[in-house]
C-alpha cells in the first residue's frame, strides 16, 4: 500500500470518533414505481400501472444519513411539519438510527417532498419520468426558528464540525447561520456549507462545495479549462471569505482549492458511466466534512471525498456510502458496482 493509501486509510478510522451537526432542509424522496401499460386516450401520455412505493431520506436527512454510514456521530438539525411526511421523516431516522433531538415540527408547515415518478419493465432500468416538488412557502415561524437556536445550542456543543445544507427552504434562517458561526468560533469546530441558491450569505466557513455552474453563475466567468476554473474559485474563496472551495465537476471530478496553498485537480474516481447523481452532493459534503473534523489534511480530504462519489453515483436513488465501501474501494482501485463482489 502507498503512503497516500495508508493515510487515507487512517483517516477513514478515525472517522467513529468524530461528531456532526447537519443543519438544514429536511427533505423526503418519494419515488413512485410503475410499468409502461399504455397510451392514455386523454392525452397523448403515458399510463403507468403502480407497483410500488419507497421513501428515502433527502436534503439535509441524506447528508445526515451519509455522516452516520461513514460511522461518525450525527444529529441533523431542521424542521418538518405535524403532516404525514413529517412523520415519516422522523421514521425513516429512527429507522436509519439518526437521532431526532434536534428535528422541530412546525403546525400548518408543509414538509418538503420531492416525488419521483419511476417508469420501467421487468426487462429494462426504471427512468425518471417527471418530478414533482411539495415545497414550504416560506421560513420557519419566529418561535420555530426560536427553537431550532435552542437546539443548536443544546445538541452541538460538542460537535466536532456543523454541516449547513441549504436547500432553498428556508430552515437555515440568517440568524440560526449566525448561531452556527457562533458556536464554531466558541468551540472550533469546522463548518462547512452546500448551498443551492444562496451561497453567498455563507461566508466566514471553514468550506464550500459548489458545483462548477454555480461558480460560474456566482463569478460572473466561464469555466472553460484548469486554469479558468482556478482563477473563477480563488474569486469565490475571497467572496466567501472561507479557506477551501471543493468544486464539483461531475464526470470530471473535483478541484479543491486552498486560500494558503495550492489548486488540486482530483480526477472522477472510477468510471465515468453514472447510474444517479441523486444526492451525490450529500455524499461529498459528508465525507469531505467528517475527514477534515478527522484531522485529515484537506487534500486528503478532497480525495476520500471524490470516492465516495464515486461509489454513490454507481446507486440508483439517494444513497449512501459507508466506511466499509471507502476501504474496499481504496484496497480495489475502483468503486464496485452494487451486486457485485469486490
Amino acid at each position: 500500500m502507498t503512503a497516500d493509501g495508508a493515510r487515507l486509510r487512517e483517516a477513514i478510522g478515525r472517522f467513529p470518533s468524530k461528531s456532526v451537526v447537519v443543519v438544514g432542509d429536511l427533505i423526503v424522496d418519494e419515488y413512485l414505481y410503475g410499468k409502461p401499460a399504455r397510451i392514455s386516450r386523454e392525452a397523448p401520455v403515458l399510463i403507468l400501472r403502480f407497483t410500488e412505493r419507497e421513501a428515502r431520506l433527502g436534503g439535509a436527512a441524506n447528508a445526515s444519513h451519509n455522516v452516520h454510514t461513514l460511522g461518525a456521530r450525527v444529529v441533523p438539525i431542521g424542521v418538518v411539519g405535524t403532516d404525514a411526511a413529517g412523520e415519516e421523516m422522523f421514521a425513516l431516522l429512527r429507522a436509519a438510527g439518526i437521532p431526532t433531538d434536534g428535528v422541530a415540527r412546525e403546525p400548518g408547515r408543509p414538509t418538503p417532498i420531492k416525488t419521483r415518478i419511476m417508469a420501467g419493465g421487468y426487462q429494462s432500468t426504471r427512468q425518471q419520468v417527471v418530478r414533482v416538488d411539495r415545497e414550504p412557502p416560506a421560513g420557519p415561524e419566529p418561535a420555530t426558528e426560536d427553537a431550532l437556536c435552542a437546539r443548536l445550542a443544546a445538541l452541538a456543543r460538542g460537535a466536532d464540525a456543523i454541516i449547513v445544507s441549504d436547500y432553498g427552504y428556508g430552515a437555515v434562517t440568517p440568524r440560526l447561520y449566525h448561531e452556527v458561526q457562533a458556536l464554531a468560533r466558541q468551540t472550533g469546530a469546522i463548518v462547512t456549507v452546500d448551498s443551492r441558491y444562496e451561497l453567498p450569505r455563507f461566508r466566514g466557513a471553514t468550506a464550500a462545495t459548489p458545483n462548477e455552474p454555480e461558480v460560474e453563475s456566482l463569478t460572473g466567468m466561464p469555466v472553460d479549462d484548469e486554469l479558468t476554473l482556478e482563477k473563477a474559485s480563488r474569486q469565490l474563496l475571497d467572496r466567501l471569505e472561507t479557506r477551501y472551495l471543493l468544486v464539483t465537476r461531475g464526470s470530471r471530478g473535483l478541484a479543491l482549492t486552498e486560500r494558503d496553498g495550492e489548486a488540486t485537480l482530483i480526477p472522477v474516481f472510477g468510471s465515468d458511466e453514472i447510474a444517479d447523481v441523486t444526492g451525490a452532493g450529500d455524499t461529498v459534503i459528508s465525507a469531505f466534512t467528517v475527514a477534515l473534523a478527522g484531522s485529515a489534511r484537506p487534500v486528503e480530504a478532497a480525495r476520500l471525498a471524490n470516492i465516495a462519489g464515486g461509489i454513490v453515483v454507481m446507486k440508483r436513488g439517494t444513497a449512501t456510502v459507508d466506511r466499509r465501501e471507502l476501504l474496499e474501494a481504496l484496497a480495489h482501485g475502483r468503486p464496485r458496482r452494487p451486486g457485485h463482489d469486490a
